[in-house]
């Protein structure tokens, strides 16, 4: 068993999903380490494994929003992982990054279950722009911009406006914003909201929740109305429907 474990599922987690949690399945440690740094910078939680049979238990163990999976890894290729999980029922999507480009590869890839695919080397820019339209697909939104009253998330540009006005969010209030955003109207616990904004390795507690939501509260709601962040006393938060 891989000495770093995922968290477990629990009833929440899979009534609801989040848009921030991404696997990264990859053996070559530099690019590891850069494609970590790079995601933790867009508010993504990160975990990782290095092979095939640490990765098969991750996806088994955890709900990923998003794979990013290596074809050629040691004990289990890519090939055999996308067929385990796709017959396993496994919803994550997965982005194949790969250096094996051929035709035959990219066929066999996506036929097995892969949501897209991309040729190592690759610009960062497209992998995180091919990230965030996973991300639009799994919870049926094409628009990159969304709006809740005078509220605007540009999920493309990280970028908030309220009532017109750029509001400056640091990369875990974005994401926190952004996850709440894809919920709109409904109630998310703390608990679901940790799991996925904070990594495997990550020491805080659930409690850290409620210190962002006032900090996105001072800077989404002080001087606006109505209040969109809104509170379900023992429940947990949400952000206000259009229709309330």
């Amino acid at each position: 068993m891989p000495a770093r474990q995922p968290r477990k599922k629990n009833s929440a987690k899979v009534e609801r999903e989040s848009a921030v949690r991404i696997l990264v399945v990859e053996d070559n440690k530099p690019l590891v380490r850069a494609l970590e740094k790079v995601l933790a910078e867009e508010g993504f939680a990160v975990d990782v494994a290095t092979d095939g049979e640490e990765a098969d238990y991750k996806v088994r163990s955890t709900d990923y929003d998003v794979v990013l999976l290596d074809l050629m890894l040691p004990h289990i290729d890519g090939f055999e992982l996308l067929k385990r999980w796709r017959k396993k029922g496994v919803q994550a999507h997965i982005l194949v990054i790969t250096a094996r480009g051929e035709i035959e590869d990219k066929v066999r890839g996506l036929d097995l279950g892969g949501d897209d695919y991309l040729v190592k080397p690759f610009e960062i820019k497209e992998l995180l722009a091919r990230i965030r339209a996973l991300i639009r697909r799994r919870h049926q939104v094409k628009n990159p911009v969304l709006r809740i009253f005078d509220l605007e998330i540009d999920t493309a540009k990280h970028i908030v406006r309220r009532g017109g006005k750029v509001i400056h969010l640091t990369p875990r209030e974005y994401a926190l914003l952004q996850f709440l955003a894809f919920h709109q109207g409904e109630v998310v616990t703390r608990t679901m909201i940790w799991e996925h904004l904070y990594n495997e390795d990550d020491e805080n507690t659930s409690n850290v929740v409620d210190v962002y939501i006032r900090y996105l509260r001072q800077k989404i709601d002080e001087g606006f109305d109505p209040p969109i962040i809104l509170t379900r006393r023992g429940e947990g938060y949400l952000l206000r429907g259009n229709d309330e």
